[in-house]
């Protein structure tokens, strides 16, 4: 992966591009309006024109375009969701719908374009850099922080201290009312915030994708708590655990322990919203302008990404085919608090 320059100034590179377009895919994360602003305010720094994309692959192909200046992005850094709204495009998965999405980037005359959002949204980049001369560079946005070559992706900050707030809240009823609490998160495919969020609320059971050996955890802990009458705890459930979910693993909690009190709460989409944190800010800001400073290098199907608090450049095809890996050592450490 190579590193890029961070120069914030007005960039001299080989490419001469007159025209960008951004966007948002996919699900929504905290922190993609200060990837847009960046994006915006970079590229006119540039001497760039800008449109913005409305509602994703569905706005491209059917025109949705709006010219951005710099004041239509002000006051927008501290706003959840995304002023560009976002959408899930079935017809864009097919080559009529890719080859109408690009005769409007042509009719609109832009040159390149900036993609926010996950590996589904990259993989439509890639797919359409290959068939149509248009160059895409992703930020990756998803509160789920599974992208491969990227330590960070904007939202996971915001999503991981909401659910924090939210189970430090729900541990307080369950400790009054004697209770056990499944907490299911989101993460269908990734269990990386369940895990965090588990470990910082001082969860005693986590439940995640990508292990198995949690599931006797589990029922050492209810064996444990039905025993001591110690009932009261916090289970934290990734909503794509191979078990079914928070619901249906609370149901077989109660059949095998009916004397225990459990109970069920799915966090659901809170963990997408709200105003980003610091963090999610400051990132989000430091991709969008990495990813016009990409582009006006010749870069193309290139995900922004931050390694060791440096920017990196990481192609579509490894950012979308290999797995991002959960640390081990986390489990490990939640394991060895939990004995």
């Amino acid at each position: 992966m190579n590193t890029i320059s961070e120069n914030l100034e007005p960039s001299l590179h080989k490419r001469k591009l007159k025209k960008i377009a951004v966007f948002t895919s996919g699900g929504d994360a905290p922190g993609m309006n200060a990837a847009i602003r960046a994006v915006t305010r970079a590229a006119l720094a540039n001497k760039l024109k800008v449109v913005g994309i409305r509602r994703g692959y569905q706005g491209m192909i059917e025109g949705d375009f709006i010219p951005l200046k710099s004041s239509d992005v002000s006051g927008i850094l501290q706003l959840g969701g995304t002023i560009l709204k976002t959408a899930r495009s079935e017809e864009f998965r097919t080559p009529e719908g890719r080859f109408k999405a690009y005769q409007q980037l042509k009719n609109a005359q832009i040159d390149a374009v900036v993609v926010i959002g996950g590996d589904g949204s990259f993989t439509g980049a890639q797919v359409m850099s290959k068939e149509y001369e248009i160059s895409f560079v992703g930020i990756p946005g998803t509160i789920d922080n599974d992208m491969y070559g990227t330590d960070y992706t904007i939202g996971y900050e915001t999503a991981l201290n909401t659910v924090v707030e939210a189970v430090d809240k729900i541990r307080e009823t369950a400790r009054s009312h004697g209770r056990i609490f499944f907490v299911e998160v989101m993460g269908r495919e990734a269990g990386l915030l369940a895990l965090t969020s588990g470990i910082a609320c001082g969860a005693e059971v986590i439940l995640i994708p990508e292990s198995t050996v949690q599931t006797e955890e589990l029922n050492s802990f209810l064996r444990k708590g039905y025993k001591s009458k110690e009932s009261s705890g916090i289970v934290i459930v990734a909503e794509g655990d191979q078990s079914g979910g928070a619901m249906c693993i609370a149901e077989e909690a109660r059949k095998a322990h009916p004397d225990l009190d459990v109970r069920v709460s799915v966090l659901g989409h809170i963990q997408r919203g709200g105003s980003p944190a610091a963090k999610d800010r400051v990132n989000a800001t430091r991709m969008g302008v990495a990813a016009v400073d990409a582009l006006l290098d010749d870069q193309h199907s290139v995900m922004i990404g931050i390694a060791n608090e440096k920017i990196v450049l990481v192609p579509f095809n490894k950012a979308v085919k290999l797995n991002h890996v959960i640390d081990t050592n986390l489990i490990e450490i939640h394991r060895l608090l939990n004995r």
